[in-house]
């Protein structure tokens, strides 16, 4: 099943282990503290536990969220990126609904 993983985590070095652990769980970042991909019910499992020991007594906050199908497909993404002018000619947007429909206008 799909699923969602975000984290705040204040120290650095547990912040990028967490980080890697999820890309080892072959999950893709969608944001600086949040994962998303598929993972059985084990791997979520296993997955929490790792992070769990890795934040240990250490300020911090994770959430694993299973996303169905259904859910999944009612996905609404805004992104802009302004990136350097002599890079991509200006700004641009990505819109995404029910994860098929991608617009992308630059300038």
């Amino acid at each position: 099943m799909k699923s969602i993983v975000i984290y705040d985590i204040v120290e650095d070095k547990i912040r990028n282990k967490i980080a890697d652990v999820c890309k080892d769980y072959g999950l893709e970042r969608i944001q600086y503290s949040a994962f998303f991909g598929e993972l059985s019910h084990n791997h979520r499992q296993m997955l929490f536990k790792k992070i769990k020991r890795l934040i240990g007594d250490k300020d911090g906050n994770i959430q694993i969220y299973p996303v169905c199908e259904k859910d999944l497909a009612l996905k609404q993404v805004y992104i802009v990126e302004n990136e350097e002018e002599s890079v991509t000619g200006g700004e641009g947007t990505k819109e995404e609904a029910g994860g098929q429909e991608t617009v992308d206008s630059r300038g």
